[in-house]
């Protein structure tokens, strides 16, 4: 089987896919990119990856980007791991629905403290951006502790699911961002029950 090659940085999204190659046991190697020195804009990676951004995934047919392309992409790569639910398009759905809110709407709240400049150059406008980081990340994780973690261990239930990556490498961020995660118990629960995964583990040792 071909290796795929994902580049990735530390304490970026990419880390979902990490968590999913692993709990695949997908043929795989890492490229970490130093974002210190901007190396994802360096024209090597931009050929790699126009939007100078991470994760990419290089697979034989050509270069995946985008955290739910790339985990629907693994999950969907190696079936035997059981990592979606390939044979109930409801619950796929709901999967990719949950997907999209991470990726559209909490990830965009938490980049604007990170990276307000994308959005504006003024510095009130950028500063007024970033004191509504944390607010809008606590409205963000209270949609998901009441509308998607239900009372199974899962985003998905009782199914473990590459969600499931998703969701914790999101919730990473909360502290930085300046919320306790432990005003949603349920996020803090599945955080916490995701730490004791050999994946995840695997995923955050380098």
């Amino acid at each position: 089987m071909t290796m795929l090659k994902l580049y990735y940085a530390p304490g970026t999204c990419a880390l979902a896919t990490r968590i999913a190659l692993i709990e695949a046991n997908a043929p795989h190697e890492v490229v970490t990119l130093d974002f210190s020195s901007a190396e994802q804009r360096s024209p090597d990676y931009l050929a790699i990856n126009p939007k100078g951004r991470v994760p990419a995934l290089v697979t034989e047919r050509g270069v995946l980007t985008e955290t739910p392309a790339l985990l629907a992409y693994v999950a969907n790569r190696f079936p035997e791991a059981r990592l979606a639910p390939l044979d109930d398009a409801y619950a796929y759905a709901r999967m990719q629905e949950f997907h999209g809110y991470l990726s559209s709407t909490v990830h965009v709240a938490h980049a604007h403290g990170r990276r307000a400049g994308r959005w504006a150059d003024d510095e009130q406008a950028i500063a007024a951006m970033q004191r509504k980081v944390a607010a809008n990340m606590a409205e963000c994780f209270g949609v998901i502790e009441r509308h998607y973690l239900g009372d199974g261990p899962w985003v998905l239930g009782q199914q473990y699911s590459v969600a499931d990556g998703y969701l914790f490498t999101i919730a990473g961020w909360l502290e930085g961002d300046g919320v306790d995660m432990a005003g949603f118990p349920k996020v803090q629960a599945h955080f916490l029950r995701m730490q004791e995964r050999a994946a995840v583990r695997g995923a955050l040792q380098g």
